[in-house]
């Protein structure tokens, strides 16, 4: 999941990112509201962290502007005005959640979990296909009571796959979803990424179908 982070406070943002990273978030940090206009503009991410108090361009214009040219992923804001008013316009502009500073970075996993398992997930905890289970709470994979042991960039691109499970997923869509805006993830990286998860979810029924020039296919084989 590719996440974009858009907080002045260097120390912040530095751990937040430290911390997301270490979960096997990919994310891109910017400091100015007009940078994080232009990323969202520009770049597919799976969800938002706006600080409101964003130099340049406030988080709350960046919002609005961001809803009002059709931007559906998930938005969570960040601030340290504890106004009821503040928290109202932020979300009556198109967030989805807001957190008020400062925060425990537990609460914030927690939040940023609960708002991809409401978009990308439908609600659920526990993602069924074949065999094989995705636990979204936990982002871990298990077949009956085994779980798998998967690396940060497996899981991250199994999460992809059964995200899409029995439709093709693009490998450009792998790549920008893997990639940040100081590491970009090659094809060659990801075909051999792909080639040890296929091998760990075999067991549970489920293959990754290589379709040559276009991307790959979840698919059960029982």
């Amino acid at each position: 999941m590719r996440i974009l982070l858009a907080e002045d406070d260097e120390f912040l943002a530095s751990g937040i990112v430290l911390a997301l990273t270490d979960s096997g978030y990919a994310v891109d940090k910017v400091a100015t509201g007009a940078d994080a206009y232009s990323a969202l503009s520009n770049i597919s991410y799976d969800l938002a962290i706006l600080d409101l108090g964003l130099p340049v361009l406030d988080g709350l214009e960046v919002l609005r502007r961001g809803r009002a040219e059709g931007l559906t992923l998930p938005i969570l804001i960040l601030t340290v005005r504890n106004d009821v008013r503040e928290r109202v316009n932020g979300l009556d502009a198109g967030a989805n959640d807001y957190l008020t500073k400062p925060f425990h970075l537990e609460e914030l996993e927690a939040r940023i979990r609960s708002l991809l398992r409401k978009d990308r997930f439908e609600n659920k905890v526990v993602v069924t296909f074949g065999d094989l289970k995705y636990d979204t709470l936990n982002r871990t994979a298990f077949y009956r009571d085994k779980t798998l042991d998967l690396s940060v960039r497996e899981l991250a691109i199994l999460e992809i796959l059964i995200q899409r499970a029995g439709h093709t997923v693009v490998k450009e869509r792998i790549k920008n979803h893997l990639s940040t805006l100081e590491v970009e993830v090659t094809f060659n990286a990801i075909e051999i990424t792909i080639h040890r998860l296929r091998k760990k979810i075999s067991e549970a029924g489920v293959s990754i179908r290589t379709l040559r020039g276009l991307g790959y296919l979840l698919e059960t084989t029982k």
